[in-house]
This record gives structure tokens, sequence and C-alpha cells, in this order.
């Protein structure tokens, strides 16, 4: 049958699994780290992932699909909630990670964290410790694998946290908000491996190049288990 369903831009698709977090349905997965359509007969065709998409990679077309079928949407939810969570995002993906037990003395480690509040969305905007400062924009899943990350990376700089993948907003629109009426100096972003922390640069980049400023910045990846990648 003729109908309307969505469509995926693969080549668009960032990997933040906003989408498929979005259908209640089930019919979007993450396949290989990007969001694919998996199932014509489980997409109602109501658009729940299109708003939360971050890079415009979902849109609507009419062509021959599968009608949807609501009997199997609910048959799937059901047997699904009796199994253990499975998804082809490599952020959701459990493992155990080893660690040498070394037997050395506790020693109390500061914070050098410098301000308050820290979430992307709590930040005011014109804060008075944006000005001439360093911003850090961080995947929040890197403080807890990077061991050292106060001593490395908050040190010295603002610090400014969100998760691409949770939090269904737009990061770049007040960032960029921020670039444009602050005298940033520079802008540090640290993510994780996967691919949905890709929305996080993702968005510090548009809003870099919405704010209109030249602004230097730079792009730090930390691996699953606690390793600077670049």
């Amino acid at each position: 049958m003729i109908r309307k369903i969505i469509r995926i831009d693969r080549e668009k698709c960032n990997g933040c699994g906003a989408c498929a977090a979005a259908c209640h349905e089930g019919a979007i997965d993450m396949v290989d780290g990007k969001a694919m359509l998996i199932r014509e007969d489980y997409c109602d065709g109501l658009g729940d992932c299109l708003p939360v998409c971050p890079v415009d990679a979902i849109s609507f077309e009419e062509r021959e699909a599968s009608a949807y079928d609501e009997a199997a949407v609910l048959a799937a939810k059901e047997k699904k909630a009796s199994e253990p969570l499975q998804c082809g995002c490599p952020g959701t993906q459990s493992k155990s990670i080893c660690r040498e037990n070394h037997s050395v003395p506790t020693v109390p480690v500061s914070s050098q964290l410098s301000q308050w509040p820290v979430q992307i969305k709590l930040v005011p905007l014109n804060a008075p410790y944006f000005a001439d400062s360093d911003l850090l924009v961080a995947a929040d899943c890197t403080a807890y694998a990077y061991g050292n990350f106060h001593n490395d990376f908050i040190r010295d700089r603002i610090t400014l946290i969100g998760c691409p993948k949770l939090d269904s907003i737009d990061y770049s629109v007040k960032l960029a908000e921020i670039f444009s009426n602050n005298d940033v100096r520079s802008v540090t972003v640290v993510r994780m491996e996967v691919p949905c922390c890709g929305g996080i640069e993702y968005a510090v980049r548009k809003a870099l190049q919405e704010s209109g400023k030249s602004i230097p910045y730079h792009i730090v990846t930390v691996s699953t288990d606690g390793r600077l990648l670049d």
C-alpha cells in the first residue's frame, strides 16, 4: 500500500540514538552506529522521531510500504519487556572492565570545579564567569570514565556538561548564544568514543559556526575503559 512513512538519511545521521529512543513502536534501531528503519510495519507514520533528530536526518515520504501493524507492535513490546536490554548502539552494550588492584594510600583529591551550575540546560547565558574564559564542553560520562578528569580538563576551565542521547534538546542553540554574548577564548570538547556522543561534538561545531566568531576548539575522545584516544 502507498502510505506516509519516515525516511532516514544515514549519511546525515550522527548516531546519537535519539530517534530510536523516541520511537515508542520500536521501528527504529541502531545498526553499525547509525539509525535505521528496521520494521516498516512498526512505523505508524506519526513522526515522533522527527523533532528529536539534531541533524535533520529524518523526513516523511509517501511510498509503497507495509501497513502499520498495531497488534504486532504490542506483541513485540510485551516480549521485549521480559527480555534483557539488547541494542545495536555501542553506548548501551554492557561489558566488565578489569583493573589491576594497586594497594596505594587513599589521597583526597580536590575538586577543580570553579562554577555552578554545570548542566548545559541550566547554565545562564551571561554568567560573569564566561568573561575571558576557556570553556570545557563535556559529555557527562567522560568524568566517570577518565580518572584524572578534574586535573586534566576541569582545572582552569568553565565546565558545561550534557548527554546528547538522553537530553532531547539541541545544545547548539544555547551554546551559540553563549559564544555570541561572551568573550570565550577557547573551547575544549571531551566526548566518549561511542557514536551517540558525536551529538555533543556536532552541537559545538554548529554553535561556533552560528555564533560568527572564530574561537579555537579542540576535540578529545575518551574510550569506554578510560583511555584518551587523541
